[in-house]
């Protein structure tokens, strides 16, 4: 790794050496996993259309965050017994074959298994992107390289729904999908070529890992399982007592996590609003939740409703993307005394942003569902960076390596846990027995209204969050 006079980074000499090149193509992991994330949406419509079973469309992303979340944890534990090149080339395989399987589905069910796969793929190709970082380049270069991850996850957030559009109105939905399982598998061979340095091929050896958390990720399954079968067939009886359940072991999830010490996968006192970390989890918790309805649910009903083209809507969930990474790199450089309303102003914003969906997508009017999707991903990048760094800086010191990862992995779970809450919200308001006009207009209403108790909670946790007069002493 070499530096010029400055002590700056010598980004040619880098590319030189292959280090950079080498760092590009691990980054192509995060670009599988996010484009085909937020693809999704915009192949929905044409999807359902084949494959019928459209009172499981909310399983898609539950099921897809769900493998995220278990690969997650799991990839960075295997690192310390198998070697990251062997990882990450069995990681792009898993995905590949996920990806196999959800474009040649003949049945819901059967695209689901393959959705789940291609999380599991997916999420551990992330997870090995940081790490490949902390082991194959210096610690000097590390935040240009987490930079340069978080550029490619905009772009892919970006792409993912256009992606879709595109090739499902010029071949169709199952040729996008096949389009990642041949990108997987290509990562896969050309792992062991390019991850060819000493670092990447070591086995690890001697010391001890942390037990894997195998019992707690566990129950995080069934209680979203659970929460998603509640609204699969709704009978009062019967999906109470399966929503109850899930709820109870997203309880049972938090606490057990509570015990396993280094195994933890969050901090103490998670959403303890008598602390900045606990106000501020919360707030990550309760606005990840109630924004779900859009990407799984807004082209399916937007194209139903209006007879809008797929890649209109395509164009609308991209424009979320963007303005969540035009905002974020605004705010960047705000001055401290500024992180307050920042923080404070997102979070309205995102709720603005519910709430007008439910009045505007039943309009129609593209510009007036174009502003809420502006709002709402506006709002989380304005609020999400000094949110991270307001809970990082207030967690205690031997947390805060489990803080800076816990966000990520909290929103996640808020995002599976949402589809699967949306799923029973949308099946309940008729959705499951098909999807005439009027039905679509009734589903639309709901999905978004529903969720704003819980927006509220999430501003209320932002107004706790910034008055707390702890965040002045960590900050």
């Amino acid at each position: 790794m070499q530096q010029g006079e400055d002590g700056r980074i010598d980004w040619r000499a880098l590319w030189a050496s292959g280090d950079l090149a080498r760092f590009c193509f691990v980054s192509l992991g995060v670009l599988l996993h996010a484009t085909n994330e937020t693809m999704i949406a915009t192949i929905m419509p044409a999807m359902v259309g084949d494959l019928s079973g459209i009172e499981l469309v909310g399983w898609s992303l539950a099921v897809y965050e769900l493998g995220s979340i278990v690969a997650g944890a799991s990839a960075g534990r295997l690192v310390s017994y198998v070697a990251l090149r062997t990882n990450m080339t069995a990681a792009a395989l898993i995905y590949a074959a996920g990806a196999l399987i959800c474009a040649t589905a003949s049945t819901m069910p059967f695209f689901l298994a393959g959705r789940l796969i291609e999380g599991l793929g997916g999420g551990a190709l992330v997870s090995l992107a940081f790490v490949s970082v902390e082991r194959l380049f210096p610690p000097r270069i590390w935040p240009q390289l987490f930079g340069i991850i978080s550029a490619v996850w905009g772009v892919a957030a970006f792409s993912g729904p256009l992606i879709g559009a595109l090739i499902s109105d010029a071949l169709s939905w199952r040729w996008a999908l096949g389009l990642f399982s041949v990108a997987g598998a290509t990562m896969a061979a050309a792992s062991f070529t390019v991850l060819n340095t000493p670092g990447a091929r070591r086995r690890p050896g001697g010391g001890t890992a942390a037990p894997f958390p195998f019992a707690t990720l566990a129950v995080l399954a069934a209680a979203i399982i659970l929460i998603a079968t509640a609204g699969v067939r709704i009978m009062p009886l019967r999906s109470t007592l399966l929503l109850a359940a899930g709820l109870f072991g997203l309880i049972l999830f938090f606490r057990l996590d509570a015990r396993n010490g280094e195994a933890r996968l969050f901090p103490s006192r998670l959403f303890d609003w008598r602390t900045p970390v606990g106000t501020g989890m919360t707030m990550v918790a309760a606005l990840s939740v109630s924004t779900c309805a859009l990407a799984i649910y807004g082209p399916l009903l937007i194209t139903t409703l209006h007879d809008i083209s797929i890649l209109t809507t395509g164009y609308i969930i991209a424009a979320e993307s963007i303005s969540w990474s035009i905002l974020s790199i605004a705010v960047a450089n705000a001055p401290p005394r500024h992180e307050r309303p920042i923080i404070l102003a997102g979070a309205v914003m995102i709720v603005a942003g519910v709430a007008g969906f439910a009045y505007t997508i039943p309009l129609g009017s593209i510009w007036l569902i174009l502003l809420c999707a502006l709002l709402q991903g506006g709002g989380f990048g304005m609020a999400w960076p000094f949110l991270t760094r307001a809970i990082v800086a207030a967690a205690p010191p031997d947390e805060r390596t489990i803080a800076s990862s816990a966000v990520p992995t909290l929103q996640r779970i808020g995002y599976a846990v949402g589809a699967a809450a949306t799923g029973i919200i949308a099946n309940a308001a008729g959705l499951s027995e098909g999807l005439a006009r009027q039905t679509a207009a009734h589903v639309t209403v709901w999905v978004f209204l529903a969720f704003l108790p819980l927006a509220a909670v999430g501003i209320a946790a932002a107004v706790r969050l910034v008055a707390d007069p702890a965040w002045a002493d960590n900050a």
